[in-house]
């Protein structure tokens, strides 16, 4: 797992209920957060070394003030710095400001850096450095995802910006979105923003949804200021964060003895009023502690907790269920095939088979009738269920799909064919975010299934490739058909060739004599 470290940029406008901050859409077609509303900002380049002054072994604050104020010009055409008349002139700023974007583009190229001094260094050059911009705080991405964002949330009020390549009607600097990484971009009240948010208009990233609660809550900004360092030193001291993707889910990741690359297991919070926790996986006490405090700050805030959910009885997903029916209460409900076998001490409830119905409650966008759909998906495993619900269209898929590696099938447990059947039926389902047991949330649930498929058909002709022509074992074969995975990994993948086999097998396209596997020729 990495560690980048970024900047982010709170840039406001007005003061107590007209108080603003700018937020900007990033392109659907992004790896990350891409269609998401998101603040200003970046990761930390070399060149932000240089303008701080000192080594990257140095303590990195300097840095990213440096950061924060590069991404300010880069995404929104704004400058701090007082420049002097040559270079503050609409045509020098847009001039140096496409330079730098051709610039980074250029370096998000495959093979490709960008070459020489950066434009923006150009820009500042022989320019005092501005007073530091306040930071409000840092807060690191927690572990759920193969790359951890440590970012610094910097403020900084428009009217301590100097230049832009975009004036108002009073000749004021105003900030200026490109269509490029970023869409476009608007001040927003906070209240405004959530309530778009919570009637599906608009996508925020987690950092944002927690951002704007707190400035809805605290609009006096020292007040804000001080409630989100108190939430920061709440993360410090190991609570879990409020990561919502979407409305109405909070993704938990919990530390589980669970299989590489993942080391965590999400655990998902679904409801607004009453609350339905799937999959505590975590074994570990005080882990458990930890989603315990989670669901009394939730139910402090007027929740009522209904029950626990399995999506199946894989250890990973069920280690924490024994102690938090107990901690709280409550009963245990999933597939029948999963009641079964969950550990000793569940307290079982109902059980819950295809297209069952549980009830949420009031969405949180104030509306009636919010449901909460089962889906029976075996393949990865007999009883494994999905759950859909029915206000935003997102969807909890435990096992089904992942965001930071490929699901293993595993035999006899594991049958590929049904697997990909449950695939395609959870096509059917009209899906929005996406929401995995291992990895961040996926905004495009459908196109996330998709490549899942298109994935295992590739395996398979490369499956089919390594058979024509001669015979094989699993473990000749693993190298031709998984030649992309970490050999580390063979084991696991070993399992998932064979069930690959065993689907050739069904099919009348292969068969084996022992270890022995060889294609069986099409008339």
């Amino acid at each position: 797992m990495s560690r980048r470290h970024a900047a982010a940029l709170l840039i406001t406008r007005g003061s107590g209920a007209d108080l603003e901050i700018l937020l900007c859409e990033r392109a659907p077609e992004l790896r990350f957060f891409g269609g998401y509303h998101a603040l200003p900002g970046g990761t930390l380049a070399s060149e932000d070394w240089v303008v701080a002054g000192c080594e990257p072994s140095a303590d990195d604050g300097a840095a990213l003030q440096a950061c924060a104020l590069r991404e300010l010009f880069e995404e929104t055409g704004l400058v701090r710095h007082e420049l002097p008349d040559a270079r503050s002139t609409h045509a020098a700023l847009v001039s140096a400001r496409r330079d730098l974007l051709a610039r980074e583009n250029k370096g998000r190229e495959p093979d490709a850096s960008p070459k020489g001094r950066s434009p923006f260094l150009d820009l500042i050059a022989d320019c005092s450095q501005p007073a530091p911009l306040l930071p409000l705080c840092r807060i690191e991405t927690p572990p759920f995802a193969p790359v951890r964002y440590d970012t610094v949330f910097f403020h900084l009020p428009l009217s301590q910006c100097r230049y832009g390549t975009k004036r108002d009607a009073n000749g004021m600097p105003e900030p200026d979105v490109w269509n490029g990484e970023l869409t476009h971009g608007r001040f927003w009240r906070p209240h405004d923003a959530l309530r778009a948010w919570r009637q599906g208009e608009i996508q925020l990233v987690p950092p944002v949804v927690i951002l704007c609660e707190h400035l809805a809550a605290h609009p006096d900004l020292a007040a804000f200021a001080a409630a989100i360092a108190r939430t920061e030193s709440s993360y410090q001291q190991g609570a879990l964060h409020r990561v919502r993707f979407s409305p109405g889910v909070v993704l938990a990741p919990l530390r589980t003895p669970t299989l590489p690359p993942a080391t965590t297991t999400n655990c998902l919070v679904v409801g607004h009023r009453e609350l339905w926790v799937i999959d505590p996986g975590s074994p570990h006490e005080g882990e458990q502690r930890r989603l315990l405090t989670l669901l009394d700050e939730l139910c402090a805030d007027g929740a009522t907790l209904r029950g626990v959910l399995s999506t199946h009885h894989h250890q990973d997903h069920t280690g924490g269920i024994a102690a938090l029916c107990a901690a709280r209460n409550l009963e245990v409900r999933g597939h029948p095939e999963t009641l079964s076998r969950l550990p000793a001490g569940c307290r079982i409830g109902k059980a819950i088979h295809d297209g069952d119905v549980l009830q949420l409650g009031v969405a949180p966008d104030g509306s009636a009738g919010w449901t909460l759909a089962a889906i029976h998906t075996p393949g990865h495993d007999r009883g494994h269920l999905c759950f859909v619900e029915s206000r935003y269209g997102a969807a909890i898929v435990g096992d089904m799909l992942s965001t930071v590696s490929t699901i293993i099938v595993d035999p006899p447990e594991g049958h590929l064919a049904t697997y990909l059947h449950s695939l395609d039926r959870l096509l059917q389902e009209p899906l929005t975010t996406l929401y995995p047991a291992h990895g961040p949330a996926f905004r495009d649930g459908s196109r996330l299934v998709k490549q899942y498929l298109r994935h295992r058909r590739q395996r398979e002709t490369s499956l089919v490739a390594a058979l024509q022509g001669s015979a094989g074992t699993v473990e000749q074969l693993l190298p031709k058909v998984y030649w992309d995975a970490d050999p580390k990994l063979y084991r696991f993948a070993a399992r998932s060739l064979l069930a690959g086999l065993h689907k050739l097998e069904e099919e009348g396209r292969a068969t084996h004599d022992g270890d022995l596997w060889r294609e069986v020729r099409q008339p």
